[in-house]
């Protein structure tokens, strides 16, 4: 099948590549001269785990290739993905505007019947928009054209098994013909079970804003558990273990940390939660998951200002992670964020060590990097000489096992602040350091 992806960021890169490893041909559609040059040369411009090895193997084979032509794409490709971004406006809404110039891309050069399909998240109705714009710019044609609903469930990290090993494929039409092929698309992936589940339109949608949230109220509620097991003496690992047992809970996202981060919760609880007030519903849970997120990034700093008595003009914090999860090297809205923002402002030092996230934090941080504010090492224990305590922010597989005992002797003061709850508060005790970890009954 000849496939075209619009959009080579992070969910068009992954399915363009992923269906073109299973024999389809396929063509990526990028605004950006450099992503296009860089990924026609085998170079990916964000870091997957697997992906720069099937992007190469594919081009190699004839059946990737990336342009910035949208009518090259439209005019050779029988079915279209749109996967370009939809990042937050100010008011909390989806900005469309890329959905939108695609689909009037689409419109003006589409001759021949075409099934468009959209792969970003976007709001209730936003298919329906895309419809009434592509009937816009084509109407003097007459063309035919199906417009599909097919969320993406792929988490950073994990994106290539995500796609290739799926849990569900959910699908919303309006038509046999965009299910029909819409399956053929799927088939390679869909062989062991049924793995699709059809749908309207409105409800798959809905469903893909529904079940980040989800997930995002998990990871809330377990963080708002914590603070509450600080003040009572207990601690949230135990009681994660004695509620994730119960197989109506499970055990998935009830780890309590320094908050979430990334380019899906943040911005799709904010958009779900504008929808909400859209339509005149209430999204009061909504609200509250993001209320204690927010807080949940600034408790890091807490514990460090509180440790040194608000006094943290001229201390040296080490941080191992930057990236909002392991795995990625994507900074959008990482809890190591906020923390370096405060320290900064208390008058503090950075020096950081993360395996992938270094670059992107020097690209948003160039003034503080240019000035030593913010320091980066090539390995982690480097980041320790002269600091005054270590924060983990980034539960990266290197830090799970560290040799407690050096990091107390290059601590200039015994302070670990744990926060991702990685560490034995035993083993970390033994080797003469202060644990600060999240609802743990703060320090071990």
């Amino acid at each position: 099948m000849r496939i075209g992806v619009f959009g080579c960021g992070y969910v068009g890169l992954v399915t363009g590549a992923c269906l073109a490893e299973v024999g389809n041909d396929v063509i990526g559609v990028d605004v950006s001269a450099e992503r296009v040059d860089m990924l026609n040369g085998g170079e990916i411009p964000i870091y997957e785990p697997g992906l720069k090895p099937i992007v190469k193997n594919n081009l190699a084979a004839g059946r990737l290739q990336f342009t910035l032509s949208a009518q090259q794409c439209i005019e050779n490709c029988e079915v279209l993905f749109i996967g370009v971004g939809t990042p937050t406006n100010e008011d909390g809404s989806a900005d469309l505007s890329a959905v939108e110039a695609v689909s009037q891309a689409i419109g003006e050069h589409i001759s021949e019947y075409r099934l468009i399909i959209i792969k970003s998240t976007v709001p209730v109705g936003t298919t329906k928009k895309v419809r009434e714009i592509i009937e816009k710019y084509s109407a003097e044609r007459n063309v035919e054209f199906d417009v599909a609903f097919n969320p993406e469930f792929l988490k950073e990290g994990a994106a290539l098994q995500d796609f290739q090993r799926p849990d569900r494929i959910v699908i919303g039409v309006d038509s046999r013909r965009a299910e029909k092929a819409l399956r053929a698309i799927y088939a390679p992936y869909n062989r062991n079970h049924e793995k699709l589940i059809v749908m309207d339109i409105a409800s798959a949608e809905l469903t893909k804003y529904a079940a980040n949230a989800m997930l995002a109220t998990r990871i809330s509620f377990m963080n708002e558990l914590a603070g509450i097991a600080d003040q009572v003496g207990a601690d949230i690992e135990q009681v994660r273990i004695g509620i994730g047992s119960d197989p109506r809970i499970g055990y998935a996202f009830l780890y309590a940390g320094a908050g979430f981060g990334g380019s899906c919760f943040p911005k799709d609880l904010q958009a779900l939660a504008h929808t909400a007030g859209q339509v005149g519903s209430d999204s009061h849970i909504l609200d509250a998951v993001q209320a204690v997120n927010k807080f949940q990034k600034e408790k890091l700093y807490q514990i460090l200002n509180d440790y040194f008595e608000g006094n943290l003009e001229g201390k040296i914090i080490a941080l191992w992670g930057l990236a909002f999860k392991p795995e990625t090297d994507d900074m959008r809205e990482a809890p190591s964020r906020v923390l370096m923002e405060q320290l900064w402002s208390a008058g503090a030092v950075v020096r950081a060590f993360d395996p992938q996230a270094m670059l992107a934090t020097a690209g948003l941080y160039p003034d503080q990097a240019a000035d030593g504010r913010l320091q980066f090492f090539d390995q982690a224990y480097q980041a320790l000489d002269g600091a005054d305590a270590l924060a983990v922010v980034t539960e990266w597989k290197s830090f799970w096992s560290p040799d407690f005992k050096r990091i107390r002797e290059a601590l200039n003061h015994p302070v670990l602040v744990d926060g991702r709850n990685i560490y034995d508060p035993e083993l970390v005790a033994r080797a003469g350091l202060q644990h600060f970890a999240i609802g743990r009954s703060l320090q071990t």
